[in-house]
């Protein structure tokens, strides 16, 4: 499965929509129907070449040649005319071998040839219809998405990350200017917004309004500091996660709007420092960290039949509880008795769904407020 080449990065308009393509790209189309037409013209000159004899040029007719003999240059000519149905009719087949020859093998050529110019140039103008019918009937069915802004290694590891936990990839909207970014993302099937993410127009383009989540990944703390105040401007509702580089940024990204911040270069860096005073713990937080193996960190509801109980005392490995929106401590004594409504953050397999009951529990009851 190919992806579609775009063409060079200052020939795309800011701000544009662009969706990824299942067919090859255009350029190896264009040439492959070239190269067909090129076989065409050349087979019909060697054929007429090769049987002159039964062709007669009554342009070139002399006392001494009064047949008129067909040469390279006038097969050349004879094909060329014959083929684009100019037909001067100067060279003209004599024999009932030329005339079969012409009836079924040039003629369908003639038609071959001509399709091949006249349908690419209709395929063309029909990818691009089928192109913007593709992006409204997007547009139309857009709405609580994750809008990521920055496709680098961090925004790739979290639409990943989202994927692999049950999120559509297309329900995932990338922006970003960089032609790699536009070439990585559309090689995993995701649409694109072509542009600068600190601009109006391109977040709207790539319908931050009626996002749920917006991830906010670019190389630059500036420039996500921006990118989280027009997305917040754009919709108050949206659930903004947002990197920083470094932590002194963390609480200006805050007051910019971002509901949750992560460090990366300290993120890193702790993680650096466990590993060198401890190997065995470093090994467990890059388990941790890892999707897919081993261990998860996961989050999941409340069963009807843990209410009331201490949280150290569930099956699975719990590490805090979300009460009213508020996370604390699985030792906090807040959450001494577990309650419903409550949510758990806890550590299991990583066969098991983050949002999953423990293995065996799947048809029990959540213990939600309304339940």
């Amino acid at each position: 499965m190919g992806v579609v080449s775009r063409g060079p990065a200052e020939t795309r308009r800011t701000g544009q929509v662009e969706l990824p393509e299942r067919i090859r790209s255009p350029w190896w189309e264009l040439g492959r129907r070239l190269l067909l037409a090129l076989g065409i013209l050349v087979g019909t000159v060697l054929l007429v070449y090769l049987d002159r004899e039964g062709y007669r040029d009554t342009g070139d007719a002399t006392p001494g040649d009064p047949n008129g003999t067909v040469t390279l240059v006038d097969a050349i000519y004879y094909t060329t005319v014959t083929l684009s149905t100019t037909g001067y009719g100067d060279i003209a087949p004599t024999s009932d071998g030329a005339r079969l020859v012409n009836a079924f093998i040039i003629t369908p050529a003639r038609i071959g040839f001509l399709v091949l110019l006249i349908g690419t140039t209709l395929e063309v103008l029909a990818q691009r219809s089928r192109e913007l019918f593709r992006i409204a009937r997007w547009r139309n069915n857009m709405g609580h998405h994750v809008v990521v802004i920055g496709y680098g290694t961090k925004g790739r590891s979290a639409v990943e990350t989202l994927v692999n936990n049950g999120l559509d990839r297309e329900h995932v909207v990338v922006v970003d200017p960089s032609p790699v970014a536009l070439s990585d993302a559309h090689a995993d099937q995701l649409a694109v917004v072509t542009g600068d993410a600190t601009r109006r127009g391109v977040l709207q383009r790539a319908g931050v309004a009626e996002a749920d989540q917006v991830i906010i990944t670019t190389g630059r703390d500036d420039s996500n500091v921006l990118a989280a105040l027009t997305v917040r401007q754009l919709n108050p509702d949206a659930w903004i996660v947002a990197a920083v580089s470094e932590q002194e940024n963390a609480p200006l990204m805050r007051q910019s709007g971002a509901d949750s911040v992560i460090t990366s270069s300290d993120a890193v860096g702790r993680l650096l420092g466990l590993s060198t005073l401890s190997p065995t713990l470093g090994t467990v937080m890059e388990d941790l960290l890892t999707y897919g193996e081993g261990l998860e960190v996961a989050e999941r509801d409340l069963l009807v039949t843990e209410v009331g109980m201490p949280p150290q005392s569930l099956p699975d490995q719990v590490i805090a509880v979300v009460r009213d929106e508020k996370v604390y401590r699985y030792f906090d004594p807040v959450v001494t008795l577990l309650a419903r409504g409550d949510r758990l953050i806890v550590v299991r397999p990583a066969k098991e769904l983050p949002w999953a009951p423990r293995p065996g529990t799947h048809d029990e009851d959540f213990a939600t407020d309304d339940g």
